[in-house]
């Protein structure tokens, strides 16, 4: 019974979190104006204009942009580690990150507009994976896991080089640049439509991922195991793969790539929560959350 307590504070600290984010910046606002400013839009009315507009439209989307972001790559990251039953498992093992990567930069590369840029990231991510997951089916080997692994980390590696010829191509006065502060990961450029597009995307995606909890749990045993307990493993193992593969690609698209959370994060939370993927699910979105909200505050 531990884990809803902690739960619990996560939650709290995640609102604490996006409080401060809303707070601090180099035109400071007090936690009063900003509840009262969000209670003023709730009701419809306005609090101050440049408030509302410090708040609204610059802080509040980042901040729940760096919410939305953080809880994706921790969600995943939990996923694949239990579905691979490796503990080095990261969201970007199936190649979706390099595969976004790749998408983006191209899109820098042609000088299209922001949105195809992150449309064709997006894109490309989903396009990766569904390339790995193809080929591991292909093969058919006896050990799925490995193959899936390897061929995320084959694929993977194509995609990198993929971004290698693109960074040789591109101008080094513009577009070079632009290329490499995306590869780095900001949400400095986070507008109020960036939100709106990536939030349905990995609440889409984080659904299944809670319904399926107890089956992705019970595949940490093992294939044999879990089918001697009546979980259809390929069917479960293929929603895991394209719900994570869903929201890393979603996140990456608006973000760029983003290390460290999807693999830490549900490390930091299994000694509070315990093991179980029911209980480090929703652990994971929370502190992951919080903690990329702190970290782009800082």
């Amino acid at each position: 019974m531990r884990a809803v307590p902690i739960v619990a504070l996560l939650a709290l600290a995640l609102l604490a979190a996006m409080l401060v984010g809303s707070m601090v910046g180099p035109y400071p606002i007090p936690a009063g104006d900003v509840i009262g400013a969000l209670l003023a839009r709730l009701r419809g009315d306005t609090y101050s204009p440049h408030i509302d507009t410090i708040l609204f439209q610059i802080r509040l989307p980042r901040v729940l942009a760096a919410a939305l972001v953080g809880a994706a790559l921790a969600a995943a990251g939990a996923s694949y580690q239990t579905l691979f039953r490796d503990p080095l498992v990261s969201p970007d093992i199936l190649g979706v990150s390099a595969g976004a990567g790749f998408g983006a930069v191209l899109g820098i590369l042609l000088s299209l507009p922001v949105i195809a840029i992150q449309g064709l990231g997006f894109v490309t991510g989903l396009v990766t994976v569904a390339i790995v997951y193809a080929l591991a089916r292909t093969l058919r080997s006896q050990n799925e896991v490995l193959v899936l692994v390897l061929a995320g980390i084959v694929v993977g590696a194509l995609a990198g080089a993929g971004i290698s010829l693109v960074k040789i191509l591109a101008d080094p006065y513009n577009q070079l640049p632009a290329i490499t502060f995306w590869l780095l990961g900001s949400l400095s450029g986070i507008k109020v439509d960036d939100v709106w597009s990536v939030a349905p995307l990995v609440i889409v995606g984080l659904l299944p991922l809670a319904l399926l909890r107890w089956r992705i749990g019970v595949l940490s045993l093992g294939d044999d195991e879990a089918r001697a307990l009546g979980v259809n493993v390929a069917f479960v193992r293929g929603i895991v793969i394209a719900a994570a593969t869903l929201i890393t690609a979603a996140a990456v698209s608006v973000s760029g790539v983003v290390g460290w959370i999807g693999l830490m994060i549900p490390h930091m939370v299994r000694p509070l929560v315990g093991p179980r993927y029911d209980r480090v699910l929703p652990a994971s979105i929370l502190m992951g959350a919080a903690f990329l909200v702190l970290v782009d505050t800082l």
